[in-house]
């Protein structure tokens, strides 16, 4: 048992602990602000980390192969602890003025501990307490608002639909033990027959919770309704964390344990990928309230980053993994604008954003960039990161999936647009002042996003590295 292996997670989980600790020590009319920005030091220097754990040869592993540390997953704990401190950093202000505690930052941690887990596993089991450390995290911090009766509202919804989610799972977890007696992804490989009915109604079952975790069509009826219910950074987190931790361990069992179906698999994929991508951006555009019109969003957004998996090759993967980085840091600038909004006006409706670029220039500039990243138009990163994945699922022969992405891209520049159209062409109701922390994250987005839009190498080059030695 090499603990050295699971040192990010031992981190992160002590870190939560003296937090919580300290939380009970500091006197209770003093600011929470000094806990956060000790989590953002700590988490920092582990992301730096993690830049020298990448292994030329492949994997290490954890207690007889149920943890990997392999290239892919590092990436992935990169790519979620990068989330995770922007997102501390712009929830400071959120927080001190709705004077959390330093359980709101304990709680974050657990879910990052838990996204971690899942980009590591090997394993059903270890997947499942992974996706319920997350998801169970999610509940409470979703509902974290006390004062407001639609984040109670979310709470309940999320955990209502996520019980009967996991649910789910589980079963279909149980269902494959059954046919394969184990639960390792590489034993299940080797003895996975297609026309097995426990391991069909098993697979099935557990991609459908997937699909719950990533909002896919039709098992995204929570998202919306979470959305604009929760707490602006939580929701910020959901939509960059949550999503990106079921892509990357959904990939790791389809190619992995399910790895000699994908041929009779990839078909359905590309049907619900389509649907995701027409049916996410035609709802948003009905929206009011810009949260709700980001969680249409994130369904399509989870539409693309399936057209990748479609091509079913180290260049799709590595395409998935390249898109994902980048709307994490298109979410990061569009929810950090989002929170100052909404803490100072009371509000996420498109009426809340009137007149932004007058009051508060540099976040106007950096929504219209996060929002022009998503919709896919150049010199930003999303376009580049579309560009991936529609060139890695044509070269797959999925030309009609790439042509309805390219379709749909047009279609969400529109509603990106209106929210431009009402930064740029309103009048502010009140000044809204920029603290120094979150001048910090919008500006960290706006740069990040144009330099991998202008200059892709390095992402492009360690994208590559990790998705050829997890596919190799």
């Amino acid at each position: 048992m090499n603990f050295y292996v699971i040192y990010p997670e031992i981190t992160v989980l002590v870190l939560a602990l003296l937090l919580i600790c300290a939380d009970l020590i500091l006197p209770a009319a003093e600011t929470r602000r000094s806990l956060g920005y000790a989590a953002i030091m700590i988490l920092g220097g582990l992301f730096i980390s993690l830049f020298y754990q990448y292994h030329i040869d492949g994997s290490v592993y954890f207690y007889d192969n149920l943890f990997y540390f392999d290239n892919y997953a590092i990436f992935f704990k990169q790519l979620f602890l990068a989330a995770v401190v922007m997102t501390i950093l712009f929830s400071l202000d959120y927080a001190e003025k709705l004077r959390y505690s330093g359980e709101y930052y304990a709680m974050v941690l657990f879910a990052l501990i838990g996204m971690m887990v899942l980009a590591s596993a090997n394993d059903f089991l270890t997947m499942f307490v992974g996706l319920e450390l997350m998801t169970i995290s999610f509940y409470a911090l979703a509902g974290f608002r006390l004062d407001d009766k639609k984040s109670a509202e979310s709470g309940i919804k999320y955990l209502i639909i996520g019980s009967v989610s996991t649910a789910v799972t589980l079963y279909g977890i149980s269902l494959l033990y059954g046919m394969a007696h184990s639960l390792d992804f590489s034993v299940i490989e080797k003895t996975f027959n297609v026309f097995s009915p426990l391991g069909v109604a098993g697979m099935a079952m557990i991609v459908a919770g997937m699909f719950f975790k990533m909002s896919v069509i039709p098992f995204h009826m929570w998202a919306p309704d979470v959305y604009e219910g929760a707490p602006t950074p939580v929701t910020g987190l959901l939509a960059m964390g949550s999503k990106a931790a079921a892509i990357a361990v959904f990939i790791r069992i389809l190619f992995t344990a399910f790895l000699h179906i994908t041929d009779y698999f990839m078909p359905v994929l590309a049907v619900f990928s389509a649907i995701c991508m027409i049916g996410g951006n035609i709802a948003a555009i009905r929206q009011k309230n810009i949260k709700r019109m980001l969680a249409y969003s994130s369904i399509a957004q989870a539409g693309y980053m399936i057209v990748g998996i479609c091509a079913a090759t180290p260049q799709g993967i590595k395409s998935v993994m390249f898109y994902a980085f980048l709307y994490v840091l298109a979410n990061v600038g569009a929810f950090a604008v989002l929170s100052v909004v909404d803490c100072q006006n009371n509000g996420t409706e498109y009426k809340n954003l009137s007149g932004l670029s007058q009051s508060a220039p540099v976040l106007a500039m950096v929504m219209a960039i996060s929002l022009l990243s998503m919709g896919g138009i150049p010199p930003t990163a999303g376009f580049t990161g579309k560009l991936y994945l529609f060139t890695a699922v044509v070269e797959s022969g999925y030309v009609w999936l790439a042509f309805i992405g390219f379709i749909m891209s047009m279609i969400s520049v529109y509603y990106y647009l209106k929210v431009v159209r009402v930064m740029y062409q309103g009048s502010p109701d009140n000044s809204i002042t920029v603290s120094g922390s979150i001048r910090a994250v919008v500006l960290i987005s706006a740069v990040a996003t144009i330099l991998f839009g202008i200059w892709p190498q390095y992402l492009s080059i360690l994208t590559d590295f990790a998705a050829f030695t997890f596919l190799r």
